[in-house]
């Protein structure tokens, strides 16, 4: 891993920021840039070295494949084999937080870490200008995971990022709080798959089923400990125990709340921000409220139950 300094250096995000950034990545760096879902943790997709420093940067298991950000579909079809149906989500999806999975193409670019060995690359077309600025600015299809230590609770604000990461990244894009606050949903097109829950909900793609392969990684965020914060968590919590810091929803309040009005945008928005404030309180464990099972309700308690999963 490349040397960094102590903390990374946070830039406003700017013609100067994006510049400085796509320098990094031409020379085979990191840098952590927000997208509409979360930040994240960018390097050239198709340099085999730079997408090694993005798993030794969050110490991720190289098991775990990376989606590809890329900035219009005519990038998309030099790295991916589109069908009529991946076309369709496209048109209506990208740019946005939708991930495809979908088979390589003949002569992809992208390094085999990237896909950790599959057939099949994950592809998603940011709608950040950040984002979009730095894959344009750098000229690179960009892998990025979110930016922060593997497993941990992912990052919505730049101060998130540095904390997570110093030491291991020179450059943050600061360009304020994420505004969707989830990853992306991710669907798999030939089997008509809702591989992972996100802002793009099952109400909106008619015919997928949920779920993946059991035991089966084949798409990021599939591991059963993920997003989680340093303390354990309970979930489906009407009222705090001793201990616990109480993060609320809809009637239930607590020391915090994810949407005092039950709102499930909001309430997404505010999930990791929220995770993060608890983990930095006095209190050793965190509550978290019921959440419902439908629309966004989905992601968000898909993520809930993967920080509340014992690490192994």
């Amino acid at each position: 891993m490349r040397v960094t300094p102590a903390n990374p250096r946070i830039l406003p995000y700017g013609e100067a920021a994006l510049g400085e950034a796509a320098a990094l990545i031409r020379g085979g760096a990191c840098v952590a840039v927000p997208t509409e879902t979360v930040y994240g943790l960018a390097a050239d997709a198709t340099d085999s070295d730079a997408v090694a420093g993005i798993y030794a940067a969050k110490g991720r298991p190289s098991f775990n494949p990376l989606i590809v950000h890329v900035a219009d579909l005519a990038m998309a079809e030099t790295i991916a084999r589109f069908d009529d149906e991946a076309r369709a989500l496209a048109a209506r999806f990208w740019p946005g937080p939708l991930t495809m999975v979908l088979p390589l193409a003949a002569g992809s670019p992208v390094a085999s870490l990237v896909t950790a060995g599959l057939a099949t690359v994950a592809l998603r077309m940011p709608d950040h200008r950040a984002m979009q600025g730095l894959i344009r600015a750098s000229g690179r299809p960009l892998a990025a995971p979110s930016a922060n230590t593997s497993g941990g609770i992912s990052p919505t604000r730049a101060a998130h990022v540095a904390a997570s990461l110093a030491g291991r990244i020179p450059l943050v894009i600061d360009d304020g709080a994420t505004t969707d606050g989830i990853e992306s949903t991710i669907v798999e097109p030939a089997t008509r798959r809702i591989l992972r829950p996100g802002p793009i909900t099952a109400e909106q793609l008619p015919g997928y089923g949920s779920g993946a392969t059991p035991g089966a990684i084949t798409a990021p965020g599939q591991l059963a400990s993920h997003y989680a914060p340093s303390k354990p968590v309970r979930l489906g919590a009407e009222r705090a125990q001793e201990g616990e810091w109480l993060i609320g929803f809809g009637a239930i309040g607590g020391d915090d709340t994810l949407s005092a009005t039950g709102d499930l945008r909001e309430a997404a928005a505010r999930l990791f921000d929220a995770l993060h404030r608890a983990d930095a309180s006095d209190r050793p464990r965190i509550a978290v409220a019921p959440v419902p099972p439908h629309g966004l309700g989905l992601a968000i308690r898909d993520r809930l139950g993967r920080a509340a999963h014992p690490r192994s």
